[in-house]
């Protein structure tokens, strides 16, 4: 984790006048290298090695998502709920954040939670909502906090507590199953 923290920064100061180390983030992605196909990604989105690419970030941050990298499969999922680069689509969406999620990245699971109250990309549930608010907060997500909030509004104090139960519960790759029993106040 030292080690992305430290890539993530020299990526962040790369600009233009970099050429050495754009040329080893290039030959490492060619190589395969996941947190090198991740950075492209970065740079083009941010625009650092030219004009903005969300087209050619989106190419180089599936390179990486589907080999298992929380960052790229976030960003992934950041591409598909917006439409940069790729065609607007909120279940593609749903599926690279909660396979970021599913390996405890915070901004993922916070996206998840948004995508559950609203309904975009699955079925609106707050209780998962809830759930993956909670799970962001618990990640250090501040954002979530609120939305958390907002949510425990919209539930009986009956449903806190299961959706309370199903982020303590939680287990990577598995949604709980709620019966509609289960969910009513």
């Amino acid at each position: 984790m030292q080690l992305k923290r430290s890539l993530t920064r020299m990526v962040d100061r790369v600009t233009r006048r970099d050429p050495p180390v754009v040329r080893v983030l290039r030959r490492d992605a060619d190589r395969g290298q996941a947190y090198a196909q991740a950075a492209l990604g970065d740079l083009y989105r941010k625009g650092t090695l030219a004009r903005k690419n969300y087209a050619e970030a989106a190419k180089w941050y599936r390179r990486a998502a589907e080999q298992g990298d929380a960052h790229a499969q976030f960003n992934l999922g950041v591409s598909y709920t917006g439409g940069r680069g790729v065609p607007q689509d909120d279940a593609e969406a749903v599926k690279w954040y909660r396979l970021a999620a599913d390996q405890g990245d915070g901004l993922a699971q916070f996206n998840l939670g948004a995508m559950y109250s609203s309904g975009r990309g699955v079925p609106k549930d707050l209780l998962l909502a809830y759930m993956w608010f909670e799970l962001s907060v618990a990640r250090g997500t501040e954002a979530a906090a609120g939305s958390r909030q907002t949510i425990a509004r919209q539930l009986s104090p009956h449903q806190v507590e299961q959706a309370e139960k199903l982020a303590r519960e939680w287990k990577p790759g598995a949604l709980p199953e709620i019966s509609p029993q289960r969910r009513s106040a």
